[in-house]
């Protein structure tokens, strides 16, 4: 008889579970649920802080291992098996990361970067759209640092180019830029996997994202699934079999996974 596949979703939260202007998922909720139940993992994988991604599953009302700031940090496994460990860090931490991007990029182009940290409040709350208790769980960040860019094509890719010479990089959201290590969604992704895969042979992963900093976990997972963003040009993507939403976040989300499950002929 043939094994049954276990199911892992690794998702975005932001704009693909999350309504993209309300941060609300309350339409979706009691699917999430459903899929939970029926025996589906469901891992978060953002660029949200853990503070955040707390806040995220006590709304859910359900203790998910997720995936925090743009793949830094990996906490909860244990949840999954109690043998895995319960935090895995990733990333060296923001402190360090700064004090490196001081010292490696040149005044031109550091003149273009405007870290959301020395802003004011007012700024932030409207960069964010978020409360005031909010943003500050937002700006918790232990291993990224959020930043605008107010330079051309050309300086941003001369930047990136030499962040990665140094072991750093830069992941593209919705609203800003993080500064972040050499880390991103897809390695821990990865990660899990692999450990996951220690126990479990069958596993099917379907990833979810909308956005440039979700692409590479698409492509590196068995079903990728796009959830629509009028912001975001598809024309640059190029993932085989790829499952896409005709409505934004967060039906989109649901009518994604939808699609990919029947293709997996599992029935929730």
């Amino acid at each position: 008889m043939k094994k049954k596949n276990i199911i892992v979703i690794f998702t975005d939260l932001d704009g693909s579970v999350l309504d993209r202007d309300t941060f609300k998922f309350d339409k979706i909720k009691d699917y999430i649920k459903k899929l939970i139940s029926s025996g589906i993992h469901i891992i978060p994988n953002s660029s949200k802080t853990e503070c955040e991604i707390i806040d995220f599953n006590q709304d859910l009302g359900e203790n998910l291992a997720y995936i925090s700031e743009n793949g830094s940090v990996i906490n909860g496994l244990n949840l999954l098996n109690s043998n895995f460990p319960s935090k895995i860090i990733l990333s060296r931490e923001k402190d360090e990361l700064i004090k490196i991007f001081k010292n490696i990029v040149p005044e031109n182009l550091q003149n273009k970067c405007k870290f959301i940290s020395t802003l004011t409040k007012k700024n932030q709350i409207n960069i964010f759209g978020l409360t005031e208790i909010k943003l500050k769980k937002a700006l918790d960040r232990k291993y990224t640092e959020p930043f605008l860019f107010e330079g051309s094509k050309k300086e941003k890719k001369d930047l990136s180019k030499i962040l990665k010479k140094n072991s750093l990089t830069i992941q593209e959201g919705g609203r800003l830029i993080n500064l972040c290590d050499n880390v991103n969604k897809v390695k821990s992704m990865n990660k899990v996997l692999k450990i996951y895969k220690k126990i479990q042979s069958n596993i099917k992963v379907i990833a979810v994202g909308d956005n440039y900093n979700d692409l590479d976990m698409l492509k590196n997972s068995d079903l990728p699934c796009l959830v629509f963003n009028d912001q975001f040009k598809e024309d640059q993507i190029n993932i085989d079999n790829l499952i896409i939403s005709n409505k934004p976040s967060p039906e989109g989300w649901a009518d994604v996974i939808k699609l990919a499950l029947v293709k997996l002929n599992y029935n929730v």
